[in-house]
């Protein structure tokens, strides 16, 4: 029965509910001269958030119509996707079993080097501060100091630092110096300075998400991989900015800046992250990614950032954005930096489910020799102008370092159209403060932000998203067997590999390769399924050939 509504109301309010919302920025339907009407009408809308119980203002709806609009195009895409009958949705997300199989953790043996004071150590890697740590040729305590003394006279200039854990830094330093002395060494992170992305919960220290709804939020627990970098000594200095609710660069703080260019976003969401590691602030990071917020600020600013394979690193303890898609990785300016961080957080916790024990294979030494290694020709050849030139010289200094370079082709697949699955999930992780009204809070309010893709995507139905995650287990099995002949792609940074593996939840890393339009450009390296060692080893060839990951910022104050 269908009440007071007459029966071509109740078929538009059907047809309103069968749209949802990807939120991109393009010219709305209907607004061009000559073009058709919008599908979805304001009046529409208004009636269905009213049959689904909602209230927004009147600006809130006409900013959502044209998401709505533009989201029938996506579904009639989606629908066309052969979808077998027997096929499950990736709803309970496991990208694969891992192929257990002997795995050696052997990272290169660094050796001190000589200083005047500690100042010159800022932009060091962790693999060097670890031996000088390790010889006691300086101490935790003077690296904290030093690292505090440029994160308080640069972030203010690149709105990086959230919070400073000053107190808390001091003491776990002084305790690491202890331990050192007393020859009770941790391992290679032990005494080292380091930042977390301020979504990662602290025990009694905020944990803002950089968003205004957050801004005194405390938790009384850490998150799983600051007990896991707190068990191996390293020292947590500050948490770092981050775009609201995981998007961008802008929080409630302003918009973090790149060390390259101030007049510049660092990107995100892990901005703080990747500006606070490439400006020498601290000894490495953490970010998480959802869909390019490791592989994004790391190429903007000039680091190297590592995205696990889903399921790698737990997420206990990290702010929750989309539950199949959430990876928590190391931002540093080395590739080995990366696997030793990776080392120490990657493992089941027994708190995150979707984390599985797969053995972390790390053996630089062995080269490349008798890796098969792609290089996506059709995203290479899309460069522009400078672009290409620098993407050209890449390649071929790639191959200089051993590489032996085969193009490949992806397989044909539309994975734009489960894009679906983030906005869907993001909105039910924020479906209370969309609700509440609180998300109008945030500084970011126009189409392409949080709070319009929560109150559009509002309006996805269930069957869709469902729709979107079996052709999501499609896309993962293509993804699966064409890995299956490939130990490493290479591809661009800003590639549509992105968005393939954070759904299918192949792990990536991207390393500096060069300069365009005076920022930092990034070349990516994806690998098999838990086998982030091997994209690390050809990242690493990568990195040992070029001077890319030597060269670092100055910042003006």
């Amino acid at each position: 029965m269908v009440g007071e509504l007459d029966r071509r109301d109740w078929l538009r309010l059907v047809a309103v509910l069968t749209a949802a919302g990807q939120v991109d920025a393009q010219t709305p339907q209907g607004s061009r001269e000559g073009a058709p009407p919008p599908r979805v009408t304001k009046e529409m809308l208004h009636a269905a958030l009213q049959v689904i119980g909602l209230e927004f203002t009147d600006a809130q709806e006409s900013m959502m119509l044209p998401g709505v609009n533009r989201a029938l195009n996506g579904y009639e895409s989606l629908r066309k996707i052969d979808v077998p009958l027997d096929t499950e949705p990736a709803t309970r997300f496991y990208p694969t079993k891992p192929v257990i199989k002997s795995a050696k953790f052997a990272p290169t043996a660094e050796k001190s080097k000589s200083f005047t004071s500690a100042d010159e150590l800022a932009f060091e890697s962790v693999t060097t501060l670890a031996a000088l740590l390790k010889a006691r040729k300086v101490s935790s305590t003077e690296l904290t100091k030093m690292y505090l003394e440029r994160l308080k006279k640069y972030s203010p200039k690149l709105l990086c630092v959230i919070t400073l854990t000053e107190d808390l830094a001091l003491e776990q330093a002084a305790k690491a110096d202890e331990e050192i002395k007393r020859g009770h060494y941790r391992g290679p992170l032990h005494g080292v300075p380091w930042g977390a992305k301020d979504l990662y919960a602290t025990k009694g220290i905020k944990t803002t998400w950089g968003a205004e709804p957050y801004e005194n939020q405390v938790f009384d627990y850490n998150a799983t991989v600051v007990d896991r970098l707190e068990q191996q000594g390293a020292v947590l200095l500050a948490k770092l900015s981050m775009g609201a609710l995981a998007q961008g660069g802008l929080w409630f703080g302003g918009m973090t800046k790149n060390p390259w260019n101030t007049e510049r976003t660092s990107s995100g969401s892990s901005a703080g992250s990747a500006s606070a590691t490439s400006a020498g602030l601290v000894g490495f990071s953490l970010g998480t990614e959802t869909l390019g917020s490791i592989v994004s600020p790391s190429t903007t600013c000039g680091v190297v950032g590592l995205r696990p394979t889903y399921g790698r690193v737990s997420r206990f303890g990290a702010m929750g954005l989309s539950w199949t898609m959430d990876k928590p990785g190391p931002i540093c300016r080395t590739v080995e930096d990366c696997a030793l961080v990776l080392q120490a957080i990657h493992g089941s916790d027994g708190k995150d489910l979707a984390v599985v024990d797969a053995p972390l294979d790390w053996q630089p030494q062995l080269g490349l020799q008798g890796l098969r290694i792609g290089f996506v020709e059709a995203e290479f050849e899309r460069a522009q102008k400078d672009m290409k030139a620098l993407y050209d010289q890449a390649l071929t200094d790639l191959r200089t370092a051993g590489a032996k370079l085969e193009p490949v082709k992806l397989p044909d697949f539309q994975a734009q159209p489960l894009r679906v699955i983030l906005e869907a999930e993001a909105a039910t992780a924020f479906d209370d403060l969309t609700r509440s009204g609180s998300v109008n809070q945030l500084r970011g309010q126009g189409p392409q932000d949080w709070p319009n893709s929560f109150r559009t995507a509002r309006l996805i139905p269930a069957i869709e998203y469902i729709r979107a995650q079996r052709a999501r287990t499609i896309l993962m099995r293509r993804m699966d067997e064409f890995m299956a002949g490939w130990d490493v792609l290479v591809s661009p940074a800003f590639s549509s590999l992105l968005l393939v593996t954070n759904l299918t939840g192949h792990p990536q890393m991207v390393t500096p390769c060069g300069f365009a339009n005076g920022l930092p450009q990034g070349l990516v390296f994806t690998g098999k399924l838990y086998e982030e060692g091997t994209p690390m080893r050809v990242a690493m060839a990568y990195e040992k050939a070029t001077k890319w990951h030597t060269m670092h910022p100055t910042v003006e104050v």
